[in-house]
């Protein structure tokens, strides 16, 4: 028989590590996903959905918002150098899920990406776990070899681990979070000391591989209309330009202070809301900037501003290099995620299927960028020894 207090005790926060948590990211998080899930009901209500309803998105994030803290707390209590020892079971762990979208009646194709498992009662995207596998292992091999990144086995050896996943990733034609993955590498690799120049090398050889698939025919016919539509948004408007098109309607008509809202469910969100195809999820920047307007806009760049600066201090002033390391992934995911969902969103980037972390309407997503955040605050409530 379980026994409850054994369970209750393992899972009890002390209170001299909680004193240590660092206050500004966990309100910054916590007013972001609220924001969300408020956006996610005001552009989402009316007759968008008449099937699903006006409350379905919401309630929805709203169950996943309460499994994400259940699991920022779970995390929260366990000393993350206990979970340094589990490291190779938690990435070889996810990249089993990254094989199991592959699995007749158990992998789902969700916008021609193969990339979701079937729960029944909900879809799940494994890789936003790998991603955290990724850094939790490079982190990890880094340290087991004394941060010597520039030895050309080690070197090797860290590719082999960042291949594995990345490329069943790559199977499911995830071209968004394969370059999420690439940008939290890049992130942790220039700040564990690689020399720049196998960095600008690597960056230039990249360069040269995009321009010859390009030329290639090789990318495909749906990603290279993708690119013109970015290049020529005009030629496209009525076809693949037409959710960024439609987008920036939406900002546009946000003004400075946004539109008049009703939070009545039955009134229609506004033009975004109507217009915009994915309005929850990828597009949900659009949302935002029309209901609020240019302040809306500023308040969430923000609170995302007060987020990243504060897990980088947490970063700079750790003393365990491997804890370092993991926070500067988490921060170079956010700093991508947030940038090329913004980006596309204005116009600045390429259309991607990146949501917005914190935001954007997706259990998923939702669940794996606070159990990121959460790795970071534990870490800096464990950065001081507690004296007992």
């Amino acid at each position: 028989m379980l026994n409850t207090n054994r369970v209750i005790q393992r899972y009890k926060l002390d209170s001299r590590f909680a004193k240590e948590i660092d206050k500004g990211i966990l309100i910054s998080m916590l007013l972001l996903i609220m924001f969300g899930i408020l956006n996610i009901y005001l552009c989402t209500k009316g007759e968008v959905f008449p099937v699903l309803g006006p409350f379905y998105f919401t309630k929805r994030q709203i169950i996943w918002f309460l499994i994400s803290m259940v699991a920022l707390y779970i995390i929260l209590t366990v000393d993350y150098r206990v979970i340094y020892n589990y490291i190779p079971i938690i990435y070889w762990a996810s990249v089993i899920l990254l094989l199991m979208v592959w699995i007749p009646k158990v992998g789902v194709e969700v916008n021609g990406a193969r990339g979701w498992i079937d729960l029944k009662i909900c879809l799940f995207q494994p890789s936003e776990i790998a991603k955290y596998g990724i850094i939790l292992m490079v982190a990890k091999l880094l340290n087991e070899m004394d941060y010597k990144i520039n030895d050309i086995r080690n070197l090797l050896r860290l590719g082999v681990y960042i291949a594995v996943p990345v490329f069943f990733i790559l199977l499911q034609r995830d071209m968004g979070m394969t370059m999420v993955c690439f940008f939290i590498v890049l992130g942790m690799f220039f700040i564990a000391g690689l020399d720049k120049r196998v960095i600008i090398g690597g960056l230039s050889v990249l360069a040269i591989g995009i321009v010859f698939v390009w030329y290639s025919g090789l990318l495909g016919g749906y990603r290279a209309d993708r690119i013109n539509s970015f290049l020529n948004p005009e030629e496209y408007a009525d076809d693949l330009s037409y959710q960024y098109t439609q987008g920036v309607i939406g900002i546009g008509a946000g003004g400075l202070t946004g539109i008049d809202k009703s939070f009545d469910s039955d009134i229609d969100p506004g033009y975004a809301g109507t217009n915009v195809p994915e309005i929850q999820t990828d597009f949900i920047f659009s949302a935002i900037a029309e209901q609020w307007g240019f302040i809306g806009g500023v308040f969430v760049l923000l609170l995302y501003g007060v987020l990243i600066t504060k897990m980088i201090v947490i970063s700079r002033n750790c003393g365990d290099r491997f804890a370092s390391i993991v926070c500067v992934g988490v921060i170079s995911y956010f700093m991508f995620a947030v940038t090329q969902n913004i980006g596309m969103t204005i116009g600045l980037l390429p259309i991607t299927g990146i949501t917005l972390p914190l935001i954007s309407y997706g259990g998923s997503s939702l669940l794996t960028t606070v159990i990121g955040v959460a790795m970071v605050l534990n870490i800096s409530m464990r950065k001081k020894k507690i004296l007992f």
